[in-house]
């Protein structure tokens, strides 16, 4: 598939150069923008998502905050934790709704970008609404040639009365109208072509497949080939045009467990500006469970064959 052109970033750029420190906070900063950031008050609000590595070394006022806590159960990685879970965690770090969030990936991998989308996604859901993805995540910090600490900061806890705002969500229930026709959407399946060809398929997913009628964007045309950072050039009216975005329908992204969704997400919510952005967080596992209809699916012995050869 031709890769997209996307010039949006590129107009963007005089914005995202001084993006820390504007009155419109985020949606990207870049390491040296973050390296000023985290000289004033607000150092304490930099969330390090990483799974491991924090104690090694992180940027100095860092929270450990890993992107397990955002996530759902073994057998739906992609739910979203219960309200009262996720408020006791942003009461912990110490957490307001109004002050500026930095979320830190690992950035070893364009794969990397989407669980800081992810965690954005949910901040947002909850109330939050100064947000910033370190693009490129702590290896771009390191590359950089920027400082790290090792020293655990100690956040006053915070007291939270946060609810969850269903403007950029789209449940099961919401996707199963749309599959038979009683909702209009457009359904946007962020994985790589062959789970999109029902070639494979998540650990957890009952089956193979995509949704009915959806359309393959994957989170990797967001990037230049081998980059970790998001960016490159965009047409947001192309991208729109692609994707059906001027019909007034919702862009629902979905993917496997609504991680790599959370970059598909973002780029065309945050980034690109486009309205009625949703993300199904469930994905692909939590749908196949169902027993829906899905598109794309192999027969019984085609997906025995896929699984013995990987899809290929």
């Amino acid at each position: 598939m031709k890769r997209l052109i996307l010039s949006f970033l590129t107009g963007a750029a005089a914005m995202l150069a001084t993006s820390a420190l504007a009155q419109e906070f985020g949606p990207l900063v870049s390491p040296a923008e973050l390296a000023e950031l985290a000289k004033g008050a607000q150092a304490r609000d930099i969330l390090d998502i990483r799974a491991e590595g924090f104690d090694a070394g992180h940027i100095t006022g860092a929270l450990a905050a890993p992107y397990s806590l955002f996530r759902g159960p073994a057998d739906n990685p992609g739910a979203v934790p219960a309200v009262a879970d996720l408020e006791a965690l942003l009461e912990r770090l110490g957490l307001e709704p109004s002050e500026p969030v930095v979320i830190v990936s690992q950035g070893d991998t364009d794969t990397d970008f989407g669980a800081a989308a992810r965690v954005y996604w949910t901040l947002k859901s909850t109330g939050f609404t100064q947000l910033a993805v370190l693009n490129g995540g702590a290896t771009a910090w390191v590359n950089a040639g920027l400082p790290l600490s090792k020293d655990a900061a100690q956040p006053a806890p915070s007291a939270l009365d946060i609810s969850w705002d269903d403007t950029w969500t789209a449940d099961t229930a919401t996707i199963e109208r749309a599959v038979s026709g009683q909702e209009a959407a457009t359904l946007i399946d962020a994985r790589p072509a062959p789970f999109f060809e029902g070639k494979k398929a998540h650990d957890a997913a009952d089956r193979p497949g995509t949704l009915p009628g959806a359309q393959n964007l994957p989170h990797t045309e967001f990037f230049r080939p081998g980059a970790t950072a998001i960016g490159g050039e965009m047409s947001v009216a192309a991208l729109k045009a692609r994707l059906g975005a001027d019909t007034g329908a919702p862009l629902v992204s979905f993917c496997n467990t609504g991680h790599w969704a959370a970059t598909d997400w973002f780029a065309m919510s945050e980034l690109a500006g486009i309205e009625n952005v949703k993300l199904y967080p469930g994905s692909m596992v939590e749908y196949s469970q169902t027993g829906g209809e899905m598109q794309n699916q192999p027969g019984l012995f085609a997906n025995f064959w896929n699984q013995l050869t990987g899809g290929n």
